[in-house]
């Protein structure tokens, strides 16, 4: 499987490839703050712990950028609260 997260900022979201599939999360720039709206995850791809890579992948992205993430989707804010160091 390729794991690797890329920004896409045409469409304003990140996206990593799984087998043919697309795991995809919306955001906004506000500054020097990354809001999370919204992570999809193909039904295929459900309960394999695709979104939980991507978060982290998006987690490593803000930070070499220096980025604040402020998650939206209760998705994102659950996958957070949960990997608080």
């Amino acid at each position: 499987m390729n794991k690797k997260v890329k920004d896409n900022p045409a469409a304003k979201r990140y996206e990593m490839e799984v087998d043919g599939q697309t795991v995809f999360a919306d955001y906004r720039l506000n500054g020097q703050s990354v809001e999370i709206l919204h992570v999809e995850t193909p039904i295929a791809l459900r309960g394999k712990g695709a979104a939980g890579e991507l978060m982290q992948g998006i987690m490593q992205i803000a930070n070499e950028q220096g980025l604040k993430i402020i998650p939206i989707c209760p998705y994102a804010i659950t996958w957070i609260n949960r990997h608080k160091k």
